[in-house]
């Protein structure tokens, strides 16, 4: 049974790796496809368009607002961010799992239009753990990295609506860890209604001695 691809929400504190962890997840596995912002922001030196992100202006943003064709979308500094629709709906046509790395707010909003999302939030193994990762980078202030912690308190306010949590303690474990999550809730029922109704109306046929 060819299974349609399941949309797949990751969320996790700045510092819990969880950018790492879908960048391994999709390297080992080729079930799987990173979504692709749009974004209204000018491309930086190094990126391209339809790479890193897709490039627009806000005008070309604001009417995919007016015409549902975002899956979710945020303001940040003065810039739009989003999830084009169709990309997302051309993956999971074509049996891919699509994964959004996206806060909580974004998370939430997708669960109202897709029920059989799959949110899964990305911790470190303890409040010690992550304050040494924010340090370990060696790119932030300590004003900036207190503003990352208030932050994760504000965020973990909202653990509790997602299906999983993955502890990232080894990357390689992890890996195979949100594999088998992923890989499991392909099986649940109300991901598979199609096949179910089927197989039980190709019972009732049987039971009748129709065939």
């Amino acid at each position: 049974m060819k299974h349609r691809g399941i949309l797949i929400v990751v969320s996790g504190f700045s510092g819990a790796g969880k950018g790492t962890l879908m960048k391994k997840l999709v390297q080992q596995y080729d079930d799987y496809a990173l979504s692709i912002s749009a974004t209204t922001r000018s491309p930086r030196p190094d990126e391209q368009d339809g790479r890193e992100y897709f490039f627009m202006d806000k005008q070309a943003f604001e009417e995919k607002i007016a015409n549902g064709g975002l899956v979710e979308y945020a303001c940040y500094c003065d810039h739009y961010y989003g999830t084009p629709r169709d990309y997302v709906e051309s993956q999971l046509t074509a049996g891919k799992d699509v994964i959004l790395e996206i806060e909580i707010q974004g998370a939430l909003q997708i669960r109202k239009d897709y029920p059989t999302a799959l949110l899964l939030f990305v911790v470190p193994p303890d409040a010690q753990e992550l304050k040494r990762r924010l340090t370990g980078r060696g790119t932030e202030t300590d004003a900036v990295i207190r503003q990352r912690l208030k932050r994760a308190v504000e965020e973990a306010k909202g653990i509790e609506e997602y299906d999983y949590i993955v502890v990232n303690d080894d990357l390689d474990t992890c890996v195979e860890e949100l594999h088998e999550i992923i890989t499991a809730a392909h099986n649940t029922p109300f991901r598979n209604e199609e096949f179910i109704e089927n197989i039980k109306a190709e019972l009732e046929v049987l039971a009748k001695g129709e065939n």
